[in-house]
């Protein structure tokens, strides 16, 4: 079975655990509620293009408020985002330079930017090797573009796994994004 719908509420629980595990590394974590910005609770796919930029919009407004917290290292910024979210830091590392490394669950590169190679940061991807909302393919083209660019990026394809890690994965992808962050975030604002 495939879940469909970006379902912000089904999982909240899962997504501040994120957070929190984030937030315990040390970082300051903002947990962004995009789809306040159109009002929804889930997302409207009849209106995901319309939508988008607002939602882009929500992010980079984001990112501004976050460097003016007191404390917090603008030269170590990153963004986390899973699936849709994923699709949103792109396009926000694609115009602000501030953000200096994506972690990417499962998530594309907009339309929009696939055709114009944006410059992106370092680059941590985590897919599963069976989702079918966001193919695996698109992994292998956010690979791809990093590739060529010589970004440094990390890839794993995880079998098994569809759209959202679940079980020992899990704590494996945790580490993963700990690890990464620590290389990238690190090192840019020292």
């Amino acid at each position: 079975m495939c879940p469909t719908g970006a379902d912000v509420g089904h999982y909240a629980d899962g997504y501040r655990l994120a957070a929190r595990t984030i937030a315990a590394s040390g970082y300051h974590v903002a947990f962004v509620h995009y789809l306040d910005r159109t009002g929804d609770q889930r997302v409207a796919y009849a209106r995901l293009r319309q939508d988008f930029p607002r939602w882009t919009e929500t992010i980079r407004d984001a990112v501004n408020w976050l460097i003016d917290q007191p404390g917090v290292d603008a030269r170590g910024l990153g963004i986390v985002g899973l699936s849709l979210g994923a699709a949103l830091a792109f396009a926000t590392a694609a115009e602000e330079p501030r953000v200096r490394a994506i972690v990417d669950y499962s998530g594309p590169l907009p339309d929009e930017l696939a055709g114009q190679s944006p410059r992106l940061p370092p680059t941590l991807i985590l897919h599963g090797a069976s989702d079918c909302i966001v193919p695996v393919s698109h992994a292998h083209a956010i690979e791809r573009l990093l590739r060529e660019q010589s970004t440094p990026y990390e890839i794993k394809i995880y079998e098994g796994q569809g759209h959202g890690l679940t079980g020992a994965t899990q704590f494996d992808a945790a580490a993963r994004v700990a690890r990464f962050l620590g290389q990238h975030l690190q090192q840019a604002s020292s």
